[in-house]
């Protein structure tokens, strides 16, 4: 009888719809069911969507800092080249008023021992470079060649306990000599009276004397000055103006005696 019940209720649903409210009432109800049944599955997608756009994110995130570095490295070697051509720049404007020729040459090695201020540079006979040529950069004096091979050069610096370099007072044109003390901030004169007129800040220039340095160029500028009432000379000392611990360029020059300069590149250049 129950078959028959259900047959008689289908068939009068079909021709009356009396049990569409009785189906969305059980809908309404059934639904946070479904909902509770269909919540892992939902979870799960949110989850793998959510990890998979996280690690989109990483992965775009470490690809823009690699490209930031990068972009860095970039500009740090750039703005070394900026300051490496203003320098060249510099060194070529200020030994060009002082010399007949200049040459830029690369430091190949530096020896900065503190009795020992030697250095090797890549230019040598073949390129014209010839024993006691003097050596400068955008600031001062450096030193000076002892050795030209065909290939590269050895060269003392101003400031190498054996060095003295003839020098004058710009002030007042009074002559002496710096020595080398082997601190590479430092230079001594050790030959000046007490009497002398010298005080801090005067800038000292090569003389020109001896035929080595081009006459005008800056050596160095006196932080120092003693005197002893019962010594004869003056604790004079003087900071450097070129830059001896620094920079991988310097300048050779050239200025006066043209057929000297040929002769002794001539004796040196292997047959």
């Amino acid at each position: 009888m129950l078959w028959v019940a259900c047959i008689l209720l289908m068939v009068l649903d079909h021709q009356q719809n009396q049990t569409q409210n009785i189906r969305a009432a059980l809908s309404v109800a059934t639904y946070p069911l479904q909902a509770l049944v269909n919540m892992p599955f939902a979870v799960g997608k949110w989850a793998g969507e959510s990890l998979s756009s996280r690690n989109t994110l990483l992965s775009e995130n470490e690809e823009l800092r690699s490209q930031v570095l990068q972009q860095q490295f970039q500009l740090q070697k750039l703005n070394a080249l900026q300051v490496e051509n203003t320098r060249l720049r510099e060194m070529m404007r200020s030994a060009a008023e002082v010399a007949e020729r200049i040459l830029v040459a690369e430091i190949r090695s530096m020896d900065l021992d503190p009795y020992r201020h030697r250095m090797i540079i890549n230019k040598g006979s073949r390129d014209g470079a010839y024993a006691g040529q003097a050596i400068l950069d955008a600031y001062g004096v450096i030193g000076q060649i002892t050795s030209a091979e065909p290939l590269t050069s050895r060269a003392i610096l101003i400031t190498d306990p054996s060095h003295a370099t003839p020098v004058e007072i710009n002030r007042n044109g009074i002559r002496t000599v710096a020595l080398g003390s082997g601190d590479t901030r430092e230079l001594n004169l050790p030959f000046l009276p007490n009497s002398t007129d010298i005080q801090v800040g005067d800038l000292l220039v090569s003389s020109g004397l001896g035929g080595q340095f081009p006459p005008g160029y800056p050596v160095g500028v006196v932080f120092e000055v003693l005197r002893d009432p019962g010594k004869n000379f003056a604790t004079v000392r003087a900071r450097p103006s070129a830059q001896l611990d620094r920079g991988r360029q310097v300048l050779l020059v050239w200025f006066g005696e043209p057929q000297r300069v040929r002769q002794a590149t001539e004796e040196e250049v292997p047959e």
